[in-house]
């Protein structure tokens, strides 16, 4: 089973995606990682990720699918992967969609976690305040959910009009989210 995990920053993509991990016995796959692995490996492209981050600059779109295209080719996606927060803009959407064709897979399902915006900050403030992360500041939550509703929810439109967007609600306790996670697939 090949998943994409959509939501909004502190909608709890990752902490469902290491759920669905190891309850489906399928890998999970998140490019900050893969980003932070070639990196920390000094693999030809963690070398251009690392200078282009040394820059300053953001990583490009097309070195990502670079980095999960390779990741794609490990063994342990053979019996699926949960692509956690990727695609995060329609062109990713669909250069994802470009190489899973060029490598013979498919997306079997998307699943959009949808959380109310004060719930959102309100976690992110308590995660803040757990982990000392000035990037979960209230006024930096709400700019990241303005981003995200105009960068990234349009993706869920776009698996949608595919007919593999499945919407689930994402607020109440983590095993009642995950367990409407499973029930969904």
């Amino acid at each position: 089973m090949r998943l994409v995990l959509l939501g909004p920053p502190g909608s709890g993509k990752g902490t469902q995606a290491k759920l669905l991990q190891e309850r489906l016995k399928i890998a999970h796959i998140s490019t900050g990682d893969l980003l932070r692995a070639a990196v920390a490996a000094n693999t030809p492209l963690g070398q251009i990720a690392k200078a282009t981050m040394d820059a300053g600059e953001l990583v490009s779109d097309e070195l990502v699918l670079e980095l999960l295209e390779e990741r794609l080719s490990e063994p342990d996606v053979a019996n699926g992967y949960i692509l956690d927060g990727y695609p995060r803009n329609l062109a990713q959407a669909q250069a994802l969609d470009a190489l899973l064709e060029r490598v013979e897979q498919r997306i079997d399902r998307a699943l959009a976690l949808r959380v109310d915006e004060d719930q959102i900050v309100e976690r992110l403030a308590e995660r803040a305040s757990q982990q000392g992360r000035s990037d979960d500041s209230e006024e930096v939550v709400r700019h990241r959910m303005r981003v995200y509703e105009e960068q990234t929810a349009p993706v869920a439109d776009y698996y949608a009009n595919k007919g593999l967007l499945t919407e689930i609600d994402g607020m109440g306790s983590i095993e009642t989210i995950n367990q409407r996670l499973v029930d969904a697939l």
